[in-house]
């Protein structure tokens, strides 16, 4: 009897250590996220409704559609003498309808807004006095993936149509980038896009340490946003690519540190290790690109499970990078 007692024992203890603190109860959570389609709207207008659709656009669409005339597809804006047939030149071109239809075939809207309802039901519950910002939708002619103002978010639908879409192809879009334009990386990107704004680096400091824990930082947010998620997505990485840094994190780790590289403030040094890429150039062809950015999520992952107590928003806040691999205990 004291065995069964003993064996039980431990496997309630073993299922506590590994329960994921991340994976809170959001179903109480209430959140209004309102999605507004400029690609739905634009894209059914005929040649002469263009002149007289613009100032609806303009109300509804509000700064959104400044930024997509401006930023995204580059025409300029209403002050433009030749703004509506620069429109509808748009909106008439072949690849844009082809686009369209494409875009109506791979990306699930209904799905959109369920995984969209989700990240900000957690969002809401870590930042329960922050305001869920309006997200916009366009077909922008494969121009911005994501785009973040005051209290927007934008999204290209059409840079999300799958890995094996011909379009990417046609354009010479290398395969990494190719890997992580499907509907399943839209709203990771969206969030991640978000974080990256609320809580931009500090100017202070522009060491490859500061960007790897400013990465590990807005990683770690996209956990606590998507629990339930797979690393590979969360990163952009292949299952291979995931496994060649779970295997190789402390000669990572180790070539950095003997390499005297985490205090660099070399740009293109930091470029290296931080941006994305085929595969990082001081490791193996097997690695993925941002291995940097990587190793900073580890070591944001090991600072909170050695601090319990720290919040999500203390964490968001904290920009002394130093202190936080410090007090990581981190030991790939």
């Amino acid at each position: 009897m004291k065995n069964v007692v003993w064996f039980f024992g431990l496997i309630i203890l073993l299922a506590s250590c590994t329960q994921n603190p991340l994976k809170v109860n959001v179903s109480n959570v209430s959140v209004n996220v309102k999605v507004r389609h400029l690609d739905i709207y634009l894209l059914k207008l005929k040649q002469d409704e263009v002149q007289a659709a613009i100032p609806v656009m303009k109300s509804w669409y509000g700064d959104f559609f400044d930024i997509f005339t401006y930023r995204m597809i580059a025409i300029g804006g209403v002050e433009q003498p030749d703004f509506a047939q620069s429109l509808y030149s748009f909106v008439s071109d072949t690849l844009i309808r082809k686009l369209e239809l494409n875009v109506a075939q791979k990306v699930d809207t209904v799905q959109f807004r369920k995984e969209l309802e989700t990240a900000f039901r957690h969002y809401k519950y870590y930042f329960p006095g922050k305001e869920i910002p309006t997200i916009y939708t366009c077909i922008s002619g494969f121009n911005q993936s994501v785009v973040i103002a005051d209290k927007l978010i934008g999204v290209s639908l059409d840079k999300y149509m799958g890995r094996d879409c011909k379009f990417y192809e046609q354009l010479g879009l290398p395969a990494y980038k190719r890997r992580n334009m499907h509907p399943g990386k839209m709203v990771p990107d969206m969030m991640q896009a978000w974080a990256d704004a609320e809580w931009p680096k500090s100017d202070k400091e522009n060491s490859l340490l500061s960007n790897m824990i400013h990465e590990g930082k807005v990683l770690y947010f996209l956990d606590a946003m998507f629990p339930e998620m797979n690393d590979t997505l969360k990163a952009g990485f292949t299952a291979k690519q995931l496994k060649f840094c779970e295997q190789n994190e402390a000669k990572m780790w180790t070539y950095m540190a003997e390499h005297k590289m985490l205090f660099t403030t070399d740009r293109m040094s930091i470029k290296r290790f931080i941006d994305d890429g085929p595969y990082t150039a001081s490791f193996s062809e097997e690695s993925p690109g941002r291995t940097g950015a990587w190793l900073g999520w580890q070591i944001v992952r090991a600072y909170m499970k050695s601090h319990p107590n720290v919040k999500l928003p203390d964490l968001m806040n904290n920009q002394n990078y130093q202190e936080i691999l410090n007090q990581s205990e981190y030991q790939p």
